[in-house]
């Protein structure tokens, strides 16, 4: 294809995205040659019907590259890509019109318009999602996923060199904070100027709702704060979460907890996650049920998983705002020392939380209250309910959201280091890290001659659920289910 053809289709895709107006072909074809560095078109050409917009980016890339429009490094190239895309890209308020136009006829139609929208416009980088390794491992509580995070391109040397010397900047605040609409980003923050967020309005307030670049299920989703304010659970986030789900009501939406240790990687700004992912934990059943009497429309249990989980179900969305605060305020100021369970230590600090997930089941309401504790030891220094030193060589990050639904994000990392450890398995040739090779002796001793990369996935998952094991701060034992039995006579 040349380059004449290129900017042609390109311009053609702008039009049919309603980024811009048949009208507007010529000016937007003279945007694109200026951006790419050239300077004629063959107008005799006519569109060739190619709809592909990465195709068609790799091309105008190549030859803006060629022409100097930007450096070898890896950030120059996305904040070029970025701006291509975003003559793609309608502006935010015409977003904002054709989502609430598609919502009139269905929620999932103005999120299926939005979505495809963000992967049309590489700002759902879905090459790079494609990376990743996925899969599912069997345990007593129903399969777990297991994804290695293969996505996020690492810095180059180039990059990292050129960083020491970039100017800092406090706009904006952070990464999901509404000024990044549009921005064009730098050496050190990425490339947003083909970033759209629509609007929401969630329990009375307006809220951002946005896809995340490098998803972790389908359509990972993202609803953040209109100020930069700092992540608190509290009634306000129960009735959001709520709120969003019966707008959304294909949607789950789950709030990661706001303490540290427990938290999640940006505790700075208030923000959500949702999507249409339907994860193991919600698959998981009752394996009790009990009564609130306060509360007695509300059908309440523990969820059998590996972490400590309380399930309410209603049809009235309030009543479970007023119950799962109810559960949060007790939770605050419960202690049970026998489980290593400490609401508040001798300085005052609050070391108790929930993860709460929303969701809807018919038209009834569903939340999810996992329990948290952020307290830490001697012994365990890093957190008594976070994962211990004897699984950090696969998982030491903290157990946020979507771990807890079930879903391991395993580092980068692991993709050539368990192929060192199969090799040492096998009894061949390797070169496994110091970190693995207690966990690879133990994995020799019982090995049985079976698929080996089936056998690997099946030592991650266990490993996996080990890790949600040390985040539950009820043990499923006997002494912890007692334990957990004992908070539950709190609730009556």
């Amino acid at each position: 294809m040349n380059i004449s053809q290129a900017v042609i289709d390109f311009a053609n895709l702008a039009i049919k995205t309603g980024a811009y107006e048949v009208a507007d072909r010529i000016y937007l074809q003279n945007l694109i040659l200026d951006l790419i560095g050239e300077g004629t078109l063959e107008t005799q050409i006519k569109p060739s019907g190619t709809t592909d917009s990465l195709v068609l980016t790799d091309i105008l890339c190549s030859i803006a590259k060629a022409n100097g429009r930007f450096d070898d490094t890896v950030a120059s190239e996305e904040v070029f890509q970025a701006k291509l895309m975003n003559l793609l890209t309608p502006t935010p308020a015409v977003v904002n019109r054709f989502f609430k136009a598609k919502y009139a006829d269905s929620p999932s139609a103005a999120t299926d318009y939005f979505f495809n929208l963000s992967k049309q416009n590489d700002y759902i980088k879905t090459r790079a999602i494609a990376k990743n390794e996925h899969f599912y491992t069997a345990s007593p509580y129903g399969d777990l996923e297991i994804t290695i995070n293969l996505s996020k391109p690492e810095k180059d040397p180039k990059q990292i060199a050129t960083e020491r010397h970039a100017v800092k900047s406090d706009y904006p605040k952070c990464l999901l904070c509404m000024e990044n609409e549009g921005y064009a980003g730098w050496i050190n923050h990425p490339a947003r100027t083909n970033h759209r967020i629509v609007q929401l309005d969630v329990a009375g307030e307006t809220w951002g709702f946005q896809y995340s670049p490098y998803a972790y299920f389908n359509e990972h989703s993202i609803v953040l704060a209109e100020k930069h304010s700092p992540m608190m659970i509290s009634q306000a986030t129960f009735a959001r979460l709520l709120a969003i789900v019966d707008s959304l009501p294909s949607y789950f939406a789950g709030s990661n907890a706001d303490l540290p240790i427990v938290g999640g990687s940006i505790l700075s700004h208030d923000h959500y996650q949702a999507g249409r992912h339907d994860f193991p934990m919600a698959k998981a059943e009752l394996k009790s049920e009990f009564v609130i009497p306060i509360f007695p429309k509300i059908r309440a249990g523990i969820v059998n998983w590996p972490m400590s989980v309380i399930r309410l179900r209603a049809d009235n969305s309030q009543d479970l705002v007023a119950a799962s605060t109810f559960i949060l305020e007790k939770w605050q100021q419960y202690t049970d020392k026998t489980v290593d369970v400490v609401a508040r230590t001798a300085d005052g600090t609050q070391h108790h939380t929930i993860t709460p997930i929303a969701r809807r089941r018919g038209t009834d309401f569903e939340i999810d209250l996992v329990l948290r504790d952020n307290n830490i030891s001697e012994q365990y220094p890093d957190g008594i309910f976070h994962p211990h030193h004897d699984v950090q060589h696969i998982k030491r990050e903290n157990i946020g959201l979507i771990e807890v639904m079930g879903l391991a994000i395993l580092p980068g990392r692991l993709k050539t280091e368990l192929e060192e450890v199969k090799r040492y398995i096998l009894g061949e040739a390797n070169t496994v890290a110091v970190y693995h090779q207690p966990w690879a002796e133990a994995l020799k001793q019982v090995y049985k001659n079976e698929a080996i990369d089936g056998y690997m996935q099946n030592a991650l998952g266990q490993v996996f659920l080990t890790v949600l094991e040390h985040a539950s701060v009820f043990k499923d034992t006997a002494a912890g289910n007692a334990a957990f039995a004992r908070f539950v006579g709190e609730l009556k």
